[in-house]
């Protein structure tokens, strides 16, 4: 799928510099995602402090985060195409280190909300540049496993959140776990800036393109579209259902906040991790052998997820639903390393920052702002239908402490809204088969 007429690039600087760059901005997302699914972990005592149902939590996981994170994606790639990318990477880790520490000052639901906004506006100008950057440095026959040690820094960043975030909100408070967990990110930023190099770009001459002219050359593209929408697809489940694993596990299973928080951040962080790295290890090693490796590994892990989750969910003892569980949350992370690997293979060096923003656009607004709200929505409507068949209401239940009823409510809804998500991983895989057809014909380098 390369041009066999063109120089091999070998890749920019050392290769332990390389090493050491790529490792630094896997910690910048790791940072990234603490700051972003934090929430997620500590929304319980969220929920009793301010009163909160399950769609407003879904609110703050989703929307308030993902609609500004979605439109300026696309400005700062485009900035990202002309100027220093590792500079508007320092100054926005800087930006959303300090909105994750403004979160533990929140007085109220509305100003954690606008909190939470102002750490997204921060988050959009990671992932683009940092794409971008990764693949200036590493040739095209590495950028597959390159792009999949960065995504690691989903599974450790969430593994992290959890296990922190849930031991500081049970040990301290839940604002303590948003102020230490955003504080270092500012120090962060400042040790990027000063020790990761700007390469240069692999077309160094040429200007970037215009948006429009990335857009048009996108648009003549299928396979980016299937695999952005496969992606989005597989977002809306894992940022919907996501969110309230804690709480399924407190509801459900009886844990403890840091239990509960252990048992995800640890167990399903280093499962996710296992599939995300094996994904892009695999993709490199086999493409030549299979070149559309990319579009069917992340389709057979969906297929192998799905009945998986919805068998843990029904399981009555959560230790015999955790191997199901564990290998679900392997097979479902396929689909990331292969997602930044094709998008940044269909189009040329200069597009790369700006393709991963559309890719983001469509993935975050489909799934990040939807994919929370629309599952906690769900939690509380069968919830709702519960009670009325038990003769009760939510405001009955407020003043009803340990109602059996209620409690039982609450689990069920929850527990079905997050079965029928995860079904929604089929249709994911569906659109990843569909890439498939035009993967080799559209790609570039």
């Amino acid at each position: 799928m390369t041009d066999a007429t063109a120089p091999a690039f070998q890749g920019y600087a050392t290769k332990g510099y390389r090493a050491y760059v790529l490792g630094a901005l896997l910690v910048v997302y790791t940072f990234n995602f603490i700051d972003r699914v934090v929430i997620g972990i500590i929304q319980e005592p969220i929920k009793a402090e301010f009163g909160l149902s399950d769609f407003q939590l879904g609110l703050l996981g989703g929307p308030a985060f993902a609609i500004l994170y979605t439109l300026l994606g696309i400005p700062i790639a485009r900035f990202a195409e002309r100027h220093n990318r590792m500079t508007i990477l320092a100054v926005c880790l800087g930006l959303w280190s300090a909105m994750t520490a403004a979160c533990g000052f929140a007085i109220n639901y509305a100003t954690l909300f606008a909190a939470r906004v102002g750490v997204s506006i921060g988050e959009a100008g990671c992932t683009p540049p940092a794409n971008s950057v990764i693949s200036d440095y590493f040739p095209s026959d590495r950028r597959a496993s390159a792009l999949s040690i960065y995504a690691l820094g989903i599974p450790i960043g969430s593994m992290i959140a959890a296990v922190g975030g849930g031991w500081i909100a049970t040990h301290v408070g839940w604002r303590e776990a948003f102020i230490w967990l955003g504080v270092p990110g500012v120090l962060l930023a400042v040790i990027v800036k000063l020790t990761v190099k700007e390469p240069p770009r692999a077309t160094a001459k040429a200007e970037a393109p215009s948006f429009v002219s990335a857009v048009a050359a996108l648009a003549k593209k299928p396979t980016f579209w299937h695999v952005a929408f496969g992606s989005a697809l597989a977002s809306f489940v894992g940022y919907g259902v996501g969110q309230y694993l804690t709480s399924f596990m407190i509801r459900t299973h009886g844990f403890s906040l840091f239990e509960a928080a252990t048992i995800i951040g640890v167990v399903l962080g280093l499962c996710a991790a296992i599939g995300t790295f094996t994904s892009g290890f695999l993709a490199d090693r086999i493409s030549k052998r299979h070149p559309n490796a990319l579009a069917w590994l992340p389709a057979l892990g969906f297929f192998i997820a799905t009945p998986l989750y919805l068998l843990s969910f029904v399981l009555p003892n959560i230790w015999i639903a955790m191997p199901a569980l564990m290998i679900a949350a392997i097979a479902h992370y396929f689909y990331l390393g292969p997602m930044y690997a094709v998008t940044q293979g269909v189009v040329e060096a200069r597009m790369r920052a700006t393709a991963v923003a559309v890719l983001l656009f469509v993935v975050n607004l489909i799934g990040y702002g939807m994919g929370p709200p629309v599952i906690g929505a769900l939690s509380d409507f069968l919830a709702n239908g519960q009670l009325a068949s038990a003769g009760l209401t939510t405001e009955a239940c407020a003043t009803l402490t340990g109602n059996a009823s209620c409690t039982a409510a609450v689990e069920v809804g929850l527990r079905w809204a997050m079965m029928i998500g995860v079904c929604g991983y089929l249709w994911a895989a569906l659109h990843f088969l569909l890439s498939a057809r035009t993967l080799r014909r559209d790609w570039v380098a």
